[in-house]
């Protein structure tokens, strides 16, 4: 089968996408991806879905965080922001996504937006209240975990 002429090829964006969750949360692409068409449908419905056709072209992810890079049609970028804006969770993990920037092929998406690599993490044990918590220390911020779920906090706020 014939290829399409070039002025027919769709044209794509590529959105660079980061997220950040609890230490202790994995996410891998799969369930990013469905997030994503959930979040697309719930907003957009099936014909605005299909017209932006969200998909993860790239995708690394470590405990606590990760980035990818979601492909988009050309002109769709600012639905798409708001797509990837009505993510809270995945799975069950609550989740902070945000869009680092905007490219039009892949490579200079990786090269400008892509950190790679998870940022440098600490584990400390702090004392809350009455009792010491293991803790883990990210940009500053210590999360600990107190009745089955995290808790964010600066040092400050814990001594």
């Amino acid at each position: 089968m014939k290829h399409l002429p070039k002025h027919l090829q769709p044209r794509w964006r590529y959105l660079a996408v980061r997220f950040e969750t609890w230490p202790d949360a994995t996410v891998d692409r799969g369930a990013f991806q469905r997030e994503l068409w959930y979040a697309a449908q719930n907003l957009l419905g099936d014909v605005g879905s299909a017209a932006v056709d969200l998909t993860v072209v790239r995708f690394d992810g470590w405990d606590g965080g990760g980035e990818a890079i979601v492909r988009v049609r050309r002109g769709e970028c600012e639905r798409a922001r708001a797509i990837v804006a009505c993510v809270d969770a995945i799975g069950s993990d609550p989740v902070g996504l945000r869009v680092a920037g905007t490219s039009g092929t892949v490579r200079a998406c990786e090269e400008k937006y892509m950190r790679g690599g998870p940022e440098r993490t600490e584990q400390r044990h702090v004392t809350v209240g009455d009792a010491e918590r293991p803790a883990v220390v990210r940009d500053g911020r210590l999360e600990y975990r107190m009745n089955d779920a995290f808790t964010a906090g600066t040092p400050l706020d814990i001594e």
